[in-house]
C-alpha cells in the first residue's frame, strides 16, 4: 500500500490472526476500489493498544471512529467510505 494522504481506514490487529487476515483482505479490496488509503497497526506493538483492543481484534476504524470488530462487512464498509468524512 502506498500512503498518499491520511488513511480513512485503520485496522488494529495482530500477526497470525486469521480474522485479521480476512479483514485486511476485505479492507484492501474496498479501499482499492474506492481509491482510499488504509493502515494496519499491530496491537502487540503497543501495550495501551493491546489493553484496549486485544480481545476484539481486528478492530476497524473509519475516519477515526470505531466501525467494526472481529469481522468486516464489505457492504457496510463501502457505505461508510462513500459518505463524506
Amino acid at each position: 500500500m502506498t500512503v498518499r494522504g491520511t488513511p480513512r481506514v485503520t485496522m488494529y490487529g495482530r500477526p497470525g490472526c486469521h480474522l485479521c487476515e480476512q479483514a485486511a483482505e476485505v479492507i484492501a479490496r474496498v479501499c482499492a476500489d474506492l481509491g482510499e488509503e488504509w493502515v494496519e497497526i499491530s496491537v502487540d506493538d503497543d501495550p495501551a493498544l493491546r489493553e484496549e483492543y486485544g480481545e476484539e481484534v481486528p478492530v476497524t476504524l473509519v475516519d477515526g471512529r470505531r466501525h467494526d470488530f472481529w469481522r468486516v462487512d464489505e457492504t457496510r464498509l463501502r457505505e461508510a467510505l462513500t459518505r463524506t468524512p
